[in-house]
């Protein structure tokens, strides 16, 4: 048997709907069905009042269905008020802020594209002005670390080695691997054609050491390490840890940056090496298979044609590359907000301002040795 009772009283300005009895959640069914078939004649611009005075309880699922069906008719034109109720049945009105007239939320107008290039225009700006503040903060700490060497996090870096470098060994190994194949391999084509084979030792061992060697090598760790060094950071600012080390004493910067940032510019290099070394077996393979060289062949003309400032060159290029992947990761991670999916969205973002930076920072140095005949 219902406990409760609906009555429509009046219509137009002065419709009135009367609740009687225990409003309870088990009926809220049967309550919900009645008292929107009540309230569908109502129009815009019309007042109705939820006559409250014959209800002697109603508890807060109940309460919650008849504020929203409130808002739905304050989204409609409809002014609605819950009246006359009783003190302990206006508590329950207020506390889900059924005596608050509801606010008609506005349409979202479409944004203009000038309106979306200045946006994006700003949001630049104040990225890299995050990203300079943050380098600078860095230069104190490092010049802080100079000045007192005990207060390094040191136990850190042989460990952060490990894992940026030695781990990434096998995928550097392949991809250079196989950028070195590759290159020979669309280069010999060409070079059968004027019986110019031995030049492929000159075309690959150039290219590896001066410009695909370190970049290869920094995009493979840019997607490696800079990504893992950016979600660790946002995860740790999302929990607070990095609060916590600021409240204990610790420099966040000189205590998690600086191992991270000095442990990829050690690495990088050796991997740089290394990806040299295998980029230009990949050509050996394709010299002795394709073109019919020799093994000592092969590496005499690579002699010939490399000097040690080609190699160097590689080298100076990943030492800058492993600062900036240090560096944009870790500032993407001190800068992340909004809990896991602010720390996907600063890993993503960290990514591809590594790439765009890798590629502007290896076309400086290529102008700049360039213009110097180095």
């Amino acid at each position: 048997m219902r406990r409760s009772a609906i009555e429509r009283l009046g219509e137009g300005q002065g419709a009135t709907l009367a609740l009687s009895g225990h409003l309870t959640f088990v009926e809220a069914a049967d309550i919900w069905k009645e008292v929107r078939e009540n309230v569908e004649a109502v129009k815009k611009g019309e007042h109705l009042a939820f006559d409250m005075s014959r209800v002697e309880a109603v508890d807060g699922g109940t309460m919650a269905l008849l504020v929203h069906l409130r808002g739905e008719l304050a989204a409609r034109g409809v002014v609605a008020d819950f009246v006359g109720a009783h003190e302990n049945v206006q508590a329950l009105i207020h506390l889900y802020r059924g005596d608050i007239q509801p606010v008609r939320r506005r349409k979202r107008k479409h944004e203009g594209t000038l309106n979306q290039i200045g946006r994006a225009t700003s949001e630049f700006f104040l990225a890299v002005k995050g990203i300079l503040a943050f380098f600078g903060a860095v230069v104190l700490a490092v010049l802080g670390l100079l000045k007192e060497p005990k207060t390094g996090n040191w136990k850190d870096l042989l460990p952060t080695m490990e894992r940026t470098g030695a781990d990434a060994v096998p995928i550097v190994v392949l991809i250079n691997f196989l950028v070195g194949f590759v290159m020979a391999y669309q280069g010999a084509r060409q070079l059968k054609q004027f019986g110019a084979n031995i030049y492929v030792a000159d075309l690959v061992g150039l290219s590896v050491t001066r410009e695909l060697g370190p970049l290869m090598t920094a995009i493979i760790l840019c997607g490696r390490s800079g990504a893992s060094f950016a979600a660790e950071l946002g995860s740790m600012k999302v929990s607070e840890e990095i609060d916590a080390l600021r409240t204990m004493g610790f420099g966040p910067i000189r205590y998690l940056v600086l191992p991270r940032m000095l442990a990829l510019m050690l690495v990088l290099p050796v991997l740089t090496l290394l990806g040299d070394l295998v980029g230009m077996l990949g050509g050996v393979l394709v010299g002795m298979t394709t073109l019919g060289l020799t093994f000592g062949g092969y590496l005499s003309e690579t002699h010939k044609a490399l000097h040690s400032w080609d190699v160097f060159s590689g080298v100076i290029k990943s030492v800058v590359f492993g600062l900036a992947i240090a560096l944009i990761s870790c500032q993407q991670g001190f800068a992340t907000t909004g809990g896991a999916e602010g720390v996907g969205r600063r890993t993503t973002s960290s990514v591809v301002s590594i790439l765009f930076t890798l590629i502007l920072l290896d076309a400086g140095f290529t102008m700049f040795f360039h213009a110097f005949n180095l």
